[in-house]
């Protein structure tokens, strides 16, 4: 920390020309009402988000499900990607835990369908990559 601090303290004096002691303390004081009104477990709801889609499996069926504006079945899923069926549900689980998707049982089918907050995500990747 105290590496930090210096650094912060060699910062604030090419920014202000010259720097106090409570110059560095009301700077690292404004950096940690920031920090705090993250939170914690938005933080790691966030990165349980992201972690989601680091994955081309888990990716994939993200993307068909948004282009697919529908429910799929899982057999629909699994002809699109080319995994197990274990590591197809396993897939599909971390996905419905992340809230990118949703199932539902259709009698002996089970059924998944892309939640909006999948269509946010795909629809603002889309746009950062062209």
């Amino acid at each position: 920390m105290a590496q930090a601090t210096d650094r912060l303290k060699r910062y604030l004096e090419d920014e202000l020309g010259e720097c106090r002691s409570e110059d560095v303390e009301q700077r690292l004081d404004e950096l940690g009402t920031l920090e705090a009104a993250i939170g914690s477990a938005q933080v790691e709801a966030e990165l349980n988000l992201l972690s989601a889609l680091a994955n081309e499996t888990r990716y994939t069926l993200v993307r068909v499900l948004v282009a697919a504006e529908a429910e799929l079945c899982v057999c629909e899923l699994n002809a699109v990607v080319d995994v197990t069926e274990s590591g197809l549900s396993h897939a599909l689980s971390n996905l419905v835990d992340a809230g990118l998707v949703e199932s539902r049982k259709d009698g002996r089918w089970k059924k998944y369908r892309a939640t909006n907050r999948a269509v946010a995500l795909v629809t603002l990747v889309e746009g950062c990559v062209e």
